[in-house]
Parts: C-alpha cells; structure tokens; sequence
C-alpha cells in the first residue's frame, strides 16, 4: 500500500468524535424510523459491495455508498459526517484491507451490525509482483500479500454474497425468505458468468495479460492466466526502465497483445508502456466503481465486457 493512501488514526478518530456528536442525537430515532419504514439503512464501502447489498436486499433496503462513482476508492477519505452516520446504519458491509479510512472508521465507530465480505471467502497471497512491490493493500499490520479483490473472482463472490444474504436474514428476519430468493438469484447468475469465462479463456493463443492496476489475481488463477503488473499496487505508478525492457521480453515470449489500462485512473501509464513494447491498449475493468465511462452498467454486464476483452487480447479460440 502506498504511503499516500494511508490516512492517519488520529485524524479518523477526531473525524468520528465530531460525526458521532453530531448525530448522537437524532440517530436513536432515525433509526426507529427507518425500522418502521421496513427498509433497513445499509452503508456499503464501495461499489462491489453496493451492488451486493441492493441486489440481495431488493426493496427492503436503503442502500447508500460511502465511495462515490468516480471516487479512486484506495484513495478515499471520509467527513466527520460520513463517520458519523455509520453509527446511525443498521447494517455496514465493507471489504477490509481494502480502504484504510473505512476499516478506521469503522473499528471506531463499534457499529452493531458489520459484516466484513472478507471473512466470507478465503483471501489468498498472490505474492509480490516483479520489482519488489507487494501485491497487498496493507494495512495496520494485517498479512503482507492478502489480495482484497475478491469480487472480480465470480466464485468468490458467490460465496460473499451467499454469507451477506444469510447475514441479512438475521438482522432483518422478518424477510428472511426474501433476502434467500434474491441471494439464490444472485448466485445464479454469477454462476453462469463463472462458466462464460471458463468457457471462453478455455482455448487461447496466450494465457499472459499485462495490467497497469494489479487486481485481477483472483481471476487469473481461476482460468488458468498470468497476470503481469506494470507497477504492482498503483494504477497511475510510473514503471521503472527495468519494468519495462522486461514486460518487453514477456510480451515477446508469451505473445502478449494488450496492454490493459482502467477508467478510475490515467491511461498514461499503459499507453506508455504500450507505446514502448508495440502493444495495443484496451480497458480491462476492476469494478471499483461505475461511471460513464463503465462498459456496462452493473457488475454483470462490465465483468462481460472484460470477458470480451480478454478473449480478444488473448486471441480464444
């Protein structure tokens, strides 16, 4: 994790002794209001686990983001009244290690009901990429090498979102059979996006993709691909010379076609390294967030999107 995306515990604590005064007050009965209501006020940490929540929770959910469309999500900082208002949710759901502000706020903030997606699946060490940077988002001395970007594996993410429906049944288990039907859908449909891509990264030319954002791990073990970083963790890092003479030598051994660059961060770097390999650009999507810029408009259809991109890149047959 680079320094700079590190935000002090100091200035988080101050930001939830300000946010929790602010609101202590009113929060009590909001949440009374909201439970009247039948819809529960559920805070995501990003989109990934946006997109969880409002489809498993379906109409009984209120489902806000703490990481808006466009917003670098690594990068995000939090208002004292963003802090604050995690205490007045009923149900928080986030990916630790992924948000350092988040997981300090948080743990802060001791809300009653918070579900952390990564105690849903296993995460994995997908070790340091080539020059030495770690592949993880570390932070507050968690596990060096445990990649958070479970999400962009559709089993994995089946087994978060079959987790978030069984603990959306005990806190709101006046619904419980509708959160289980829409957690049954869900997984349906990830699971026929799990057999598109296997069906289609089955037969290719090369199973080598390059990336300037080193966050498809979990998917290319999953297919059977390698992924090669450009400058490990950072989408906009600039590449050493060294970097580049050997994804040089990779795209030649390996018959590397594409460069893949993302639509949160800068393109400069991929179309650098492109430029310096004779390598072609395309968009291979982390999900972190959805813009206009997005090759769809929700999980389903930009995972697709990277589906045809990498067959494309990778030449299937």
């Amino acid at each position: 994790m680079n320094v700079r995306r590190l935000i002090p515990t100091t200035a988080v604590a101050g930001a939830v002794v300000l946010g929790l005064t602010a609101l202590s007050a009113c929060s009590a009965s909001d949440a009374a209001d909201r439970r009247s209501g039948d819809r529960l006020n559920v805070v995501a940490s990003f989109y990934p686990m946006q997109f969880l929540a409002e489809q498993i929770g379906g109409n009984h959910v209120s489902v806000s983001t703490l990481t808006k469309p466009g917003v670098e999500p690594h990068d995000l900082e939090l208002s004292p009244r963003e802090v604050g208002g995690l205490s007045d949710a009923d149900y928080i759901l986030y990916l630790k290690g992924l948000q350092p502000a988040v997981d300090d706020a948080i743990k802060l903030s001791e809300s009653e009901h918070t579900v952390d997606a990564a105690t849903l699946t296993t995460l994995e060490d997908h070790g340091a990429e080539v020059g030495g940077e770690e592949h993880a988002h570390e932070h507050e001395g968690e596990e060096a090498g445990a990649d958070p970007h479970i999400w962009l594996d559709p089993v994995k993410y089946a087994q978060v979102a079959k987790g978030v429906g069984a603990s959306l049944e005990k806190t709101d288990p006046d619904h419980a059979a509708d959160y289980r039907k829409n957690t049954d859908a869900l997984v349906t449909k990830l699971d026929a996006l799990n057999t598109a891509y296997e069906n289609g990264l089955k037969n290719t030319t090369t199973k080598t993709f390059i990336t300037t954002h080193s966050a498809f791990g979990y998917l290319a073990e999953r297919y059977g691909l390698t992924q090669e970083g450009i400058a490990g963790i950072d989408p906009e890092a600039e590449p050493s010379p060294a970097r580049i003479s050997a994804l040089h030598s990779i795209a030649q051994e390996k018959k590397v076609t594409t460069v893949f660059f993302e639509t949160l961060a800068s393109d400069k770097t991929a179309r650098t390294v492109a430029r310096d390999t004779g390598l072609k650009t395309d968009v291979l999507d982390p999900l972190e967030g959805i813009t206009g810029k997005s090759k769809g408009d929700d999980y389903i259809e930009v995972m697709e999107s990277n589906l045809a991109a990498l067959q494309k890149a990778l030449g299937a047959k």
